[in-house]
């Protein structure tokens, strides 16, 4: 039995919170989402293709919404937004006054506690996060499963976040 344009519709509705947040995973920006939404309805409204359950239009659609992300984010790589310089300075000028009081004694916890880390861990973050590879390519240098190094990374978040936490004697919170 194939589903009629009807229930197609109604099921991607259902769905839209979840398809849409699969496109948000991709280009983690909320206008974005909803307009990648949008356009794989509109393509699963007028394809030639016979879904024949809600499972089968769900799963199209979270590929779909996916790929349209990815071209999204393809399209939009290289625009650049930019504030009004009047702004711009106004900020500078907030974060520098801010810096003073709160970002050296957390900027020193924060050195102190990656020369804690055993070398594997900081060799993971410099990778990652000063030379900017992607988890990806950290995986591949390091000859490691990306499901490790997501979990390595997570891991190692929290523990800067409780030692800088310790160093610094606030209260733990959660992420």
């Amino acid at each position: 039995m194939t589903l009629s344009e009807q229930e197609i519709l109604q099921t991607l509705m259902k769905g839209r919170t979840r398809i849409s947040a699969a496109a948000w995973v991709v280009v983690h920006d909320a206008h974005a989402a909803e307009d990648i939404f949008q356009n794989v309805a509109l393509k699963a409204m007028t394809r030639e293709v016979v879904f024949e359950s809600e499972g089968a239009v769900l799963s199209w659609a979270f590929i779909t919404a996916r790929r349209e992300g990815i071209d999204w984010l393809r399209r939009h790589r290289n625009k650049s937004a930019c504030l009004d310089t009047d702004i711009l300075e106004l900020l500078e000028r907030e974060w520098v006054a801010k810096a003073h009081h709160l970002g050296g004694a957390r900027v020193d916890a924060l050195r102190d506690c990656l020369e804690a880390l055993p070398e594997k861990s900081r060799q993971l973050l410099r990778l990652r996060y000063y030379e900017g590879y992607s988890c990806d390519e950290v995986a591949g240098k390091l000859g490691l499963g990306l499901n490790a190094i997501y979990k390595r990374v997570s891991r190692l978040h929290q523990d800067l976040k409780e030692c800088i936490e310790l160093r610094l004697g606030e209260p733990k919170t959660e992420l």
